[in-house]
């Protein structure tokens, strides 16, 4: 219970203002089909979870956990630099 506490309360922070939630939010406010829209939203969500868990669990197999932790380290520092400087 602890990790899926844990990784919902950071996607689910970590998506909040983000850009699918604006998309989300203008095409709620375009369309009378809420649940459609929520439904559609939610599938897509889903799948690019499921990318990210399936690439996860094939890079696993070729690097070890240690490297994989520093590629993302490195890459969140990267990419919080090009957003500071409005490049990304």
């Amino acid at each position: 219970m602890k990790l899926f506490l844990t990784v919902f309360l950071t996607i689910f922070l970590a998506e909040i203002g983000d850009k699918t939630q604006l998309a989300t939010l203008m095409f709620s406010a375009q369309n009378k089909s809420k649940f459609l829209i929520f439904l559609a939203a939610s599938s897509a969500l889903v799948a690019a979870a499921g990318l990210g868990v399936l690439a996860g669990a094939v890079i696993q197999n070729y690097l070890p956990l240690k490297y994989i932790r520093l590629a993302g380290g490195f890459l969140f520092i990267v990419l919080g630099i090009l957003m500071l400087v409005g490049k990304f």
